[in-house]
């Protein structure tokens, strides 16, 4: 990967052969767990559970994030291409449902590498599990090799991406990638089993204060997409984690049931098909303690 990488909407530039990205990334894949996981999407984990990799380093960093660890403190283990390859088909062999994998971006061509090694082999759908700061270019090269696409839409106001993940053009570049997204996988498409093969699922978590901006992105949805093609999923696990700084008052404590049932009435009279969750998805319980299992 020797070049100026441009895998992401922030264009850093950086040689990651030499030095790391903003990403945190540098040239090897990091990972801090491979497992099976069971609280996915019920039509991502409706048998064993997904076969997650987490990869750590983000080009987000979101100041709330649940997953800390890997994407800003970097907890993972190096490994290459190939072991990397390996990991899926173990995955596959424990009776995954598929290979979920969780913010990959900043890793795509290694993924693509690693993919092409075991492209005989490997007979379960991939996932590209993402928080949708994309670029359609890196959505384009993955054409062939994923199967489902499971991105947020974190935010619509360009002044709320900035504040909490210095990205002011996050809902441009979101909303972009997402449409490529749901055109390449076409309609959604289902197993015997209810499990979903092909297709795109939409993620937003309702962010404590900020309902509003919720509502318009499900009503960009509901313009822009179709129910033939995307499902969303409507995210109650918001969680104010003790490392939230100061500098965010409003982040310090969880989604009201008023907020996020407004979020969710509203996609019901939108006739937008797809998820919710439970108020005790709210909790620490439901992060992945990330001890390098699986690598």
């Amino acid at each position: 990967m020797n070049y100026e990488c441009r895998l992401c909407p922030r264009e850093c530039g950086t040689d990651r052969t030499k030095q790391k990205g903003v990403c945190g990334a540098g040239n090897s894949v990091i990972v801090a767990r491979a497992s099976l996981h069971k609280w996915e999407e019920p039509c991502i984990s409706y048998r064993n559970g997904a076969g997650t990799v987490f990869f750590s380093g983000c080009n987000l960093h979101c100041c709330f994030c649940q997953n800390n660890k890997i994407s800003n403190e970097l907890f993972g283990k190096e490994i290459t291409n190939e072991e990397l390859s390996e990991i899926f088909l173990r995955l596959q062999d424990s009776g995954a449902d598929n290979i979920d994998l969780v913010t990959p971006t900043h890793f795509v061509p290694n993924i693509i590498k690693a993919l092409d090694m075991i492209k005989n082999k490997l007979s379960i759908p991939v996932v590209y599990n993402c928080g949708g700061y994309e670029s359609v270019k890196t959505i384009e090269m993955l054409d062939g090799y994923i199967d489902i696409y499971l991105p947020d839409i974190k935010y619509y106001s360009s002044e709320i991406s900035a504040k909490y993940s210095n990205a002011p053009d996050y809902f441009e570049k979101a909303s972009e990638s997402v449409l490529a997204m749901s055109k390449q996988t076409g309609h959604l498409k289902f197993n015997n089993e209810g499990g979903l093969i092909k297709g795109t699922i939409i993620r937003h978590m309702v962010l404590p204060s900020h309902r509003h901006d919720s509502m318009s992105i499900i009503k960009w949805i509901a313009e822009n997409t179709s129910t033939d093609n995307v499902l969303v999923s409507i995210m109650n696990q918001y969680t104010p984690f003790e490392f939230i700084s100061d500098d965010f008052p409003e982040l310090k404590r969880r989604v009201t049931k008023m907020e996020y049932n407004s979020v969710v009435n509203l996609a019901a009279e939108l006739g937008i098909n797809g998820f919710t969750q439970h108020k005790n998805s709210a909790s620490q319980e439901y992060v992945p303690d990330f001890d390098l299992s699986g690598i």
